[in-house]
């Protein structure tokens, strides 16, 4: 587990560093699940007012039992207690540990998706959670997955994104996602930087983002390029969606080219409506 040159580190219960990857009142706890399609691991955020009783857990992550009790001991220090456990979308490296951190901490797991919840209480987009003693509000991003949301810490002008934005590259569009909803969802945020003043991106991989608007104008540049490449590639005749990905996508690794195939289908169910 490594730090960005500038955040605070601090060790875990377990004498692993837990990084202050974040903000004052956001920080992580990387998952030792470190691959190309979840870079360093998954981003596990623990979020509390400073001086607050309790703690919002997002993303618990994979089920590893080091990682979860790290994960505890990261929220529960300075004799807080796990409130709420958020997750961002339903994919396994986000929330495989959801239910056995529901188990250690005793806090129910809330999600846009009903089948992801642990727990009676549910919420929907534009819900505001103040448990931790700071404004979290519930923002609806559609795109990566169907039921992916990011959290707006207000205070912090952070928002985290979930796999909506990651720290590095940009992100897939899962066979449960849809490229329309995730070019709208691009624009929206976009405007949310601007009009929420947002000063930081907490992705859930890799590193923080502190341009948020930048960063959001390469990703909606970069999706209108790829676009363009798509067209291309069926204009030189290209058929099939491995074809596509064998012209646009030759200069990538060929290891990400079933996850690159999974985007070039979305494009081509975007092209084709």
């Amino acid at each position: 587990m490594s730090a960005v040159p500038g955040d605070r580190v601090r060790p875990g219960a377990d004498g692993k560093a837990v990084t202050g990857m974040g903000t004052a009142r956001a920080w992580n706890v990387l998952a030792p699940n470190p691959s190309p399609m979840t870079l360093d691991g998954t981003n596990t955020w623990v979020i509390a007012e400073p001086g607050a009783t309790a703690a919002v857990v997002v993303d618990p992550g994979p089920d590893d039992e080091g990682h979860l009790r790290r994960v505890l001991d990261a929220a529960c220090a300075e004799d807080r207690h796990v409130a709420q456990v958020v997750l961002t979308h339903g994919h396994l490296d986000h929330s495989a540990g959801a239910a056995r951190f529901a188990e250690l901490s005793g806090a129910p797991v809330a999600a846009l998706d009903p089948a992801h919840r642990l727990g009676s209480e549910g919420f929907a987009a534009g819900a505001v959670l103040d448990v931790a003693g700071c404004e979290l509000r519930v923002v609806a991003t559609p795109g990566h997955t169907a039921d992916s949301l990011s959290l707006l810490l207000t205070v912090d002008g952070a928002l985290l994104t979930g796999d909506t934005v990651l720290g590095r590259g940009t992100t897939v569009i899962a066979e449960d996602g849809s490229l329309g909803d995730y070019l709208r969802t691009l624009d929206e945020l976009r405007s949310l930087a601007q009009n929420a003043g947002l000063r930081v991106l907490l992705p859930g991989h890799g590193p923080l983002l502190r341009d948020p608007a930048g960063v959001l104008d390469y990703y909606i540049a970069h999706r209108r390029e790829r676009l363009d490449q798509v067209r291309a590639a069926l204009a030189d005749g290209a058929r099939t969606p491995a074809d596509v990905v064998a012209i646009v996508y030759a200069d990538v690794d060929r290891s990400l080219w079933p996850a690159a195939e999974l985007s070039v289908r979305a494009q081509l169910d975007y092209l084709a409506g």
